[in-house]
């Protein structure tokens, strides 16, 4: 009903309750309070039924959409499906009720899931250790630079204050890098969308700390010369970074640490099956080759010879403290059930077939969308556009227009290589049906851009909000019920 589609306070009407109180069996009163304690004027809450509160968020839920809802095919973050498990063992009272600073003997089995997940993480990546500490994406890339910046400052190799970055980079790498202190050099991309070796050759030299790539790059394309590259980088006393955020392909293919990566971080809620959730909790953990163990941070959870785990807070080689406990202990109980749900088996089924599917969409539509680069993809793919864009049909339009068709918009204008970027990502965990459909309305709006071109460039025309001016929603955001018109 559309009248439960409106504002909480336009439900209101004065006098309308939905709670009942018990009869207070105190004397007290208001008056009795402190006046710097009491309200000049009563909350301007809304007086509504419980009824009328419940169809309200109900009907709002429903506006929602999720990878639950729907196909969510955006490139660059991995939109998997989190199996309902996941939930379940997050849940257990006896993991749900744990407090941090429990003395370890009392949480032996939650130290267990720390330890566990580490060691399936290294199995998975070819790296000797993690810590499951950092809390995010990003902050695992800066946990990773702090190592790599610990390990030369412990040789005294001072003068190495430079990170190499690809033009094609996600934007979090220099970020990251910037907030490490350290200098970002840029290395260029070939046509082919891979790491030009010839240009990167005179960047390298004894001020390198290391270089920051993921494998396959933000384009979905393997860097066929990564072995060349991490000879190249190590010859010069460097050191190269894996950002895991593009990690999904891989999965049971091939490892980083066979590739010559030194540190690498994980985003969990791509990976490994984690809620995407509203900005967190979430998990970012980083993984080390041997000879940078001693400078994973703290705390650490170590084993004694009796088998009893317990926490190091404090130790001298560490990189230091990057979060006050042992990471967000539920995502990494959700990334741990994940991983031994699925068993050595099926794991490695997770790169095939989200490889599978994306060269799949790819192949479906690029007689109607203009592919940069023709090569087999990984996870993802990048489109630049339609292949006929005469009638000024833009990126966005096809983005807005996928809305009124049920699905979720691809990644878009990302990377910055391609000016009208599309990137597509289906992941694993799709069925062919569900491609299909997406294809099929993919191949529609090509034809409505030439036949119709207004109906995408005014779309989306039947979702709740229609197209805002983007501009002024950035700039002069309406955030109050009050500020409205």
């Amino acid at each position: 009903m559309k009248y439960y589609d409106k504002l909480i306070f336009d439900l209101s009407k004065e006098g309308r309750q939905g709670y009942s109180l018990p009869s207070r069996s105190w004397d007290a009163t208001l008056a009795d309070l402190p006046a710097g304690l009491c309200r000049a004027e009563a909350p301007a809450l809304p007086q509504v039924s419980e009824l009328d509160v419940v169809r309200h968020y109900t009907n709002l839920s429903q506006m929602n959409f999720g990878v639950d809802s729907g196909f969510y095919p955006l490139g660059s973050c991995t939109m998997k499906y989190n199996p309902k498990i996941n939930e379940e063992m997050a849940a257990m009272p006896a993991f749900a009720g744990l407090h941090p600073l429990q003395p370890a003997e009392t949480v032996q089995g939650a130290l267990r899931v720390y330890k566990g997940l580490a060691h399936a993480l290294s199995s998975i990546t070819g790296m000797a250790e993690f810590t499951l500490n950092p809390f995010a994406g990003a902050h695992g890339e800066l946990t990773g630079l702090m190592i790599i910046r610990q390990y030369h400052m412990s040789r005294g190799d001072l003068k190495r204050t430079r990170v190499i970055v690809p033009d094609s980079a996600h934007g979090t790498n220099p970020a990251s890098a910037a907030v490490c202190g350290l200098e970002i050099v840029q290395v260029k991309s070939k046509a082919n969308g891979l790491v030009d070796v010839d240009d990167l050759k005179p960047l390298l030299d004894d001020t390198i700390a290391g270089i920051m790539m993921t494998n396959p790059n933000t384009l979905g394309l393997f860097e066929k010369d990564i072995k060349e590259i991490a000879a190249l980088v190590h010859e010069c006393g460097g050191l190269l970074y894996y950002d895991g955020a593009n990690m999904n392909p891989l999965v049971g293919m091939v490892r980083p640490g066979d590739m010559g990566f030194d540190v690498l971080h994980l985003n969990l809620h791509k990976t490994f099956s984690t809620p995407h959730g509203g900005g967190g909790p979430g998990a970012g953990p980083v993984g080390v080759a041997a000879h940078l163990v001693p400078h994973l941070p703290v705390p650490k959870v170590v084993e004694d010879e009796d088998g009893m785990l317990y926490v190091v807070g404090s130790d001298g080689q560490a990189c230091g403290h990057i979060s006050g406990f042992m990471g967000n202990f539920g995502v990494l109980l959700r990334a741990y059930t994940y991983i031994l749900m699925l068993g050595r088996q099926h794991v490695r089924q997770v790169g095939p077939l989200a490889v599978l599917g994306a060269n799949y969409i790819k192949e479906s539509l690029k007689d109607c969308f203009k592919l940069p680069i023709e090569s087999v993809c990984k996870h993802e793919f990048v489109f630049d556009g339609l292949l006929d864009q005469s009638t000024g049909v833009t990126t966005l339009d096809i983005a807005k227009r996928l809305l009124d068709y049920g699905f979720h918009a691809p990644t878009i204008y990302f990377p910055l290589l391609f000016h009208q970027a599309i990137m597509i990502e289906p992941t694993e965990t799709e069925s062919k049906e569900t491609l299909d459909g997406f294809i099929e309305i993919m191949r529609h709006i090509a034809a409505e851009a030439l036949s119709d071109p207004e109906s995408l460039k005014t779309a989306p025309h039947t979702t709740p909000v229609r197209r805002l001016d983007e501009t002024t929603a950035a700039r002069q955001p309406v955030l109050r019920y009050k500020d409205m018109n």
